[in-house]
């Protein structure tokens, strides 16, 4: 049987200080929880600016729907006035009519019967106190 040589292996040398590798182990953990501490810092600030976002973004249409209310409410405003200056001048108008109906019909209840006479001032007096309650009625657009 033929002899088989054998190759000689050398191992390398394994520093057994265990104190350095220790140490080595120690500085991974540390730069490992900093790796972690500083990723969890940088996800919360993300969400942070996501959140803001989204704030703004929700409170963007509040903010035009106050704006359209606000011109609904103008625009409201000036109708109301306007229909009050309406209402008024159509008031002042009704009271010129009547005053020209009472200065025309006065002479002629001169001519009518005393009885007449008295129902006619009765209507008139029952006239002016209906328009002074539709005065007070009437809804204004300074109240």
């Amino acid at each position: 049987m033929p002899t088989i040589k054998k190759p000689e292996m050398k191992f390398p040398e394994f520093n057994a200080d265990l104190t350095k590798a220790a140490k080595d182990v120690a500085a991974v953990a540390k730069d490992a929880t900093y790796v972690v501490i500083g990723a969890g810092v940088l996800g919360y600030q993300q969400a942070q600016v996501q959140r803001q976002e989204l704030l703004k973004r929700l409170s963007d249409p509040k903010a035009d729907l106050e704006g359209r209310v606000a011109a609904v409410r103008t625009d409201l405003s000036g109708a109301l006035h306007t229909v009050d200056t309406t209402v008024e001048s159509l008031m002042e108008r009704f009271e010129e009519i009547i005053e020209r109906l009472e200065s025309a019909v006065a002479p002629l209840e001169d001519h009518l019967p005393p009885q007449a006479r008295a129902l006619a001032k009765q209507a008139h007096v029952q006239a002016k106190e209906a328009r002074t309650q539709i005065r007070n009625l009437r809804p204004s657009a300074a109240a």
